[in-house]
């Protein structure tokens, strides 16, 4: 996988999204259909896309009209229809309506030292048969606030960091509650957190706010003058939770909820490899809590063979709905707010192939 990169200085949303458009309008291609096929076999009729896309673009206008309006910048650019730029954004949302659940998904961890700021990695793991490509942006929100961000092609946002050292990591959860149409979708919450939130209690205050119908956790740390910050937000239908880090600063998360009353409506099965993750990452704290980046990374160097899937390498005897694959290793840099990461999974990272943006 190749991770592109593009910078912009375009305040005005529809402009900006309209400039990303363009200058991404074959990776917009090659995600809207390779999204198609998969829902095409995880049982989403194609004649539900549609008006599933336009209800997309109404939830995200209703919750944040900056964002609908970089949206239809976005299909503008590209030479697609709107619907079709809801449809992508909506993808987890979509997914969610069939009950389509996958196995792999990304492991997060962060440490929170005494003074500093949070020391975080995350694995991003996805169908290995996704977009070869994805992207990472610098972008400007009207206020002056600068945003750096990781995505695949037009999607609104997932995992980023902002001038005000306010950063998100992103998992996706599964509840009994999800599916019951489309609510604001997650991605858009991510990207309007960070366009949004200078402080950890703003970034909370707007994840809160969105009606979700596809739960997701975004683990957000910032720092401030009281030290380094973090929280994990349980986000689904079924209600909204937040998960401290423990008194010695660890904050783990993969892809169940930790909050006990929403794990009740837990759809996840007890033999889910999340929770073996979540075990074996607890083993690793020394790791995960160093100041060098690289050695958080090998913290996370943990495939089945070592009792689960942190590192993750697709099974080719599956169908592509069913493989998974760690695409990307991620840290956010808080210190001087910007994305650190490597194209691919732990297992290959080394210094050369450590990238900033």
């Amino acid at each position: 996988m190749t991770v592109r990169r593009f910078e912009t200085t375009q305040t005005d949303p529809f402009l900006r999204g309209e400039e990303l458009g363009r200058a991404f309008a074959d990776g917009i291609a090659a995600n809207l259909a390779g999204y198609t096929e998969l829902f095409d076999v995880v049982g989403v009729a194609a004649e539900d896309l549609q008006p599933l896309g336009l209800t997309a673009i109404e939830r995200i206008e209703a919750w944040r009209p900056a964002l609908a309006d970089e949206l239809r910048g976005l299909a503008a650019g590209s030479g697609r229809e709107e619907w079709e730029l809801g449809m992508l954004n909506a993808r987890t949302e979509i997914l969610a309506t069939v009950g389509a659940i996958g196995e792999g998904e990304c492991s997060t961890s962060v440490y929170l030292p005494g003074a500093g700021v949070p020391r975080t990695v995350q694995t991003w793991d996805w169908h290995d048969v996704s977009n070869d490509d994805t992207l990472v942006v610098r972008s400007r929100t009207a206020a002056g606030r600068v945003v750096r961000y990781f995505t695949e092609f037009g999607i609104l946002g997932k995992i980023g960091v902002n001038s005000d050292g306010v950063g998100v990591h992103f998992n996706i959860l599964n509840h009994a509650a999800d599916g019951d149409g489309i609510g604001v979708p997650v991605h858009a919450v991510a990207r309007g957190v960070l366009d949004g939130a200078g402080t950890l209690e703003e970034a909370v205050e707007i994840a809160l706010s969105a009606d979700v119908t596809a739960s997701t956790v975004l683990t957000i740390v910032s720092t401030s003058t009281a030290g380094p910050q973090a929280v994990s937000v349980e986000l689904s239908p079924g209600g909204h939770a937040t998960v401290l880090p423990s008194d010695d600063g660890i904050l783990l998360h993969t892809n169940h909820f930790l909050d006990p009353r929403l794990a009740t409506g837990e759809l996840v099965p007890d033999t889910s490899s999340s929770y073996r993750r979540l075990d074996r990452l607890r083993e690793r704290q020394t790791s995960l809590s160093s100041t060098d980046p690289l050695q958080r990374v090998a913290g996370m160097l943990i495939h089945e063979a070592d009792g689960a899937p942190v590192c993750c390498h697709p099974d080719s005897h599956l169908a592509f709905e069913h493989r998974w694959q760690t695409l990307l290793t991620v840290s956010l840099d808080l210190e001087q707010t910007r994305l650190q990461f490597h194209e691919g999974g732990p297992c290959t990272a080394t210094r050369e192939s450590w990238q900033v943006f």
